[in-house]
């Protein structure tokens, strides 16, 4: 065993401190148990008050500890009967206690197993991302005695040190701390033991990092006076003296590096503290009464808690426990949402993340690998190195030799090193955004606005010249339509293969935009706003006493003649550059007569299974929602620039971001047209429009496209027909909001265009109230939901994969602010 490993266990004394959860799904009053299908999972502080995470999901027997650190760790195991069925577990203890000695910090809880025979399994400690891959690659549901789980990035480094000459090798292994190859294998896998006493048997599985740093373990303990335990293999089985129940103990160890947690003051502004503490009064002089105001009090209160246990002072995660690291795109959608509950520095503490992870190019950063998934990416680009340096040693080019083995050195030294992913193209455009919104605001300081300009503590060059080059990428990006409005000169997905291109925007599904090259949402919404949006940053910076030639002479992106330099020199190319990109929808714009909708949904539900046929069937019939015209925005265009037509909600996001210039959609205007069908899309009801009832908006209609878009779908419906997603909802209620907010009635005596405005005001205020009742019924406020067609109705279901405290999901939070504000 590893000595790291053994100094850890040895310090598994029984913790000190219990702890309840901070948040439990499905919690009763707020969540319908029946939609979980067995799921459950908790969230509890560490003795460093970093979140942990455990769920069980009933429908594998997989139990998973989410350790939301620096390292994004996993420890993970599953739990069968003698059939090799899943096993039903329950917790046996109200919460877990808390332990931290030195490095390592320990949690312990216990289970009980609803079995009088368990095997337990598949035993996995790593990076969540490992845990994520191996159960999509549905390993966790193959018998526990075939061969272990490895990773194929870790196999090939320690196949590319075994080509070096001895010598060579040894300085490799010198790097990873490691003496000899075998002591390095010995890390690939995790060590299994067991030891037994009058009172205890005791499995311990310890996995320690690559380089030898950090140690993961894992204990499964038994009383053997009630529990009949031995190892078979890499697995255990478990038998009950007596009774039908196996109870055991779980603990875990870490000693990775804890993050700083962020408090809820340091997040919400006053009013928004505000409003919590009134909500929450209302919900304790209420809290006897059905559907009562306790329950709204409740379900804020378990939103405002989970940003918390997203939220530190390295970074907001995007979501629990899938996606526990920095996802740019949604800090930045979330900072944009927030706004209007969030202090102020929440905004630049946003932009500062992202800036400190620019690409040398601007680009920004997507998401990041941390810990064993970095490890892994390190380990491939260090075997594909070795393998070059092998190339080229036997053609004698020592040159080429010598550069290839540096670098690969480099690597291996540095192997755990951050690193990031910048294949996403939709965050480029939501930087200026949101930085236009920070830097645009009255109520911060031109001193902290020019302080966080110029600060270079993070960089070693001031934060303005990184925003420079992200400036400058997006006005690149840009000119090209800028100069010539043919679809061809649209913002372009690269490539998949020779006919389908690669989702790089939010629906990053494999078919989230049709298999389609350009996305109507990055085109038709977040370019025009993005140029907008640099106009407001550079008029604030000309407003701070920074000129555009001053800061030419060091950031190459401003110089003239560059897309930027001259946008910053030229407010006439600039105003035609947005006018320009304000007209990108035309490309998208689907129109279908009344007898096509009815041939395309009939089509469509035609295609569908039987109970599903039957049930649209009759609600078409019901609703005559298919007797209508359709205008809708394609989610994009095919690579001839043809509409792809998959109606969707991205349109949600125009209506959020507001009307470029700052202008109000007035009732007979073509602005409000445009609102108009936006939001009628959104509330007409599927399969003809987005809507389904006691269960909300689904993220794509595709009964306007190819089968082929059908078939697609169906395999991968993450983006598709059968998801409501909880980010979508949000948007759409916001920004429709907004636009009652901007077309609020005026005093004087009532004219005609009084009683347009009202009738207008009257539809986004009835367009709001379906779509809250829908998502009130279905019980969902989450990343995302689906349902399911049973017993001739729609029943809402929780989506396999989705997050239990998705970071954008949490902005419910200020959708409920607003509509309070709204309804006054």
């Amino acid at each position: 065993m590893h000595l790291l490993g053994i100094a850890l266990l040895a310090q598994l004394a029984a913790p000190a401190r219990q702890t309840l959860p901070v948040l439990e799904f499905p919690e009763p009053g707020l969540d319908d148990s029946a939609v979980y299908q067995g799921y459950q999972t908790r969230f509890l502080r560490d003795a460093a008050r970093n979140t942990v995470q455990t769920y069980l999901d009933g429908r594998d027997g997989r139990v998973v500890n989410l350790w939301a650190d620096s390292e994004n760790e996993s420890i993970g195991f599953t739990a069968r009967d003698t059939r090799g069925h899943p096993v039903q577990l329950s917790w046996a203890s109200a919460g877990a206690t808390m332990d931290r000695t030195s490095r390592t910090r320990i949690v312990e809880y216990q289970l009980t197993a609803d079995a009088s025979r368990v095997a337990v399994g598949w035993f996995l400690l790593g990076s969540m991302r490992v845990e994520r891959d191996f159960q999509y690659a549905k390993r966790h549901l193959t018998p526990f005695s075939a061969p272990r789980y490895t990773l194929p990035e870790l196999d090939r480094l320690v196949a590319a040190l075994e080509q070096l000459d001895p010598a060579e090798r040894r300085r490799h292994l010198t790097l990873v701390g490691a003496p000899d190859l075998p002591t390095l294998r010995s890390r690939l896998r995790p060590t299994i033991s067991t030891r037994r006493s009058a009172t205890s048997w005791v499995l311990r599985v310890v996995q320690p990092s690559l380089d030898g740093r950090d140690t993961l373990a894992l204990e499964l303990r038994t009383d053997p006076r009630r529990v009949v335990a031995a190892r078979v293999g890499d697995s255990i089985s478990l038998r009950a003296r007596s009774g039908k129940r196996v109870p055991f103990t779980v603990r875990i160890a870490t000693t990775a590096k804890p993050l700083t947690p962020l408090a809820r003051d340091e997040i919400f502004n006053p009013e928004f503290l505000r409003f919590l503490d009134a909500a929450r009064t209302a919900g304790d002089a209420n809290a006897g009464a059905p559907d009562s105001a306790a329950r709204r009090a409740r379900r804020l209160e378990r939103q405002v808690r989970g940003v918390e246990l997203l939220s530190s002072k390295e970074k907001l995660m995007a979501g629990l426990p899938t996606y526990a690291t920095y996802f740019g795109r949604d800090m930045m959608m979330t900072a944009l949402m927030m706004r209007p509950i969030w202090r102020d520095e929440m905004s630049s503490f946003v932009v500062a993340s992202v800036l400190r992870k620019l690409g040398p190019a601007g680009d920004v950063s997507h998401e990041e690998a941390l810990g064993g998934q970095a490890v892994r990416e390190s380990a491939s680009e260090y075997a594909g190195l070795v393998d070059s340096y092998a190339r080229a040693a036997k053609l004698a080019n020592r040159a080429a030799a010598d550069s290839l083995l540096s670098r690969a050195r480099a690597v291996l030294r540095d192997m755990r090193r951050t690193r990031e992913n910048y294949h996403m193209i939709d965050d480029e455009f939501q930087l200026p955004v949101l930085t236009a919104r920070w830097l645009g605001d009255a109520d911060v300081s031109a001193e902290r606005k020019r302080a966080f300009l110029f600060d270079t503590a993070d960089f070693g060059e001031p934060r303005l010249a990184r925003l420079v080059r992200e400036l400058a990428l997006v006005s690149r990006m840009t000119a090209a339509y800028a100069a010539d409005q043919i679809a061809s000169n649209l913002v372009s997905f690269p490539p998949r293969d020779s006919v389908t291109w690669s989702s790089a925007s939010w629906r990053d599904s494999g078919v989230g935009y049709a298999g389609g090259r350009y996305a109507m949402d990055i085109n038709a919404i977040w370019a025009p706003h993005a140029l907008e949006s640099i106009g407001i940053i550079l008029s604030e910076l000309r407003a701070l006493g920074i000129a555009a030639d001053s800061l030419a002479r060091t950031m190459p992106g401003l110089a003239p003649g560059t897309p930027l330099g001259t946008l910053a020199r030229d407010s006439l190319a600039l105003r035609a550059a947005v006018v320009a990109w304000q007209g990108a929808s035309r490309h998208f714009v689907v129109r279908l007569s009344p007898a096509d909708v009815r041939a395309r949904v009939a089509a469509r539900i035609d295609a569908m299974p039987p109970a599903e046929r039957n049930y649209w069937t009759r609600l078409v019939a019901s609703t005559k929602a298919d007797q209508d015209s359709l205008v809708f925005l394609a989610i994009a265009l095919d690579g001839a620039g043809r509409p792809i037509g998959v109606a969707n909600t991205d349109p949600a996001t125009g209506l959020f971001l507001g009307e470029i210039g700052g202008g109000s959609s007035v009732a007979g205007s073509a602005v409000a047209d445009d609102v108009l069908r936006d939001v009628r899309l959104f509330v007409r009801p599927y399969p003809v429009g987005l809507l389904i009832a006691e269960v909300g908006p689904v993220v794509a209609n595709d009964a306007y496209a190819p089968p082929s878009v059908w078939q697609a779908f169906v395999r991968d419906p993450y983006h598709g027909p059968r998801v409501v997603w909880g980010r979508e909802v949000n948007l759409f209620l916001l920004g429709v909001s907004g636009r009652v907010a901007a077309a609020s009635p005026i005093g004087g005596a009532p004219t005609s265009s009084d009683a347009a405005r009202s009738a207008y005001v009257g539809e986004l205020r009835t367009a709001i109230q379906r779509v809250r009742s829908a998502v009130e019924a279905s019980g969902f406020h989450s990343e995302l939901w689906s349902y399911e067609v049973s017993n001739g109705r729609v029943v809402p279901a929780r989506y396999g994969t989705s997050a239990d405290v998705q970071l954008w999901s949490t902005t419910d939070l200020v959708v409920q602010f607003t509509l309070s504000r709204l309804s006054q």
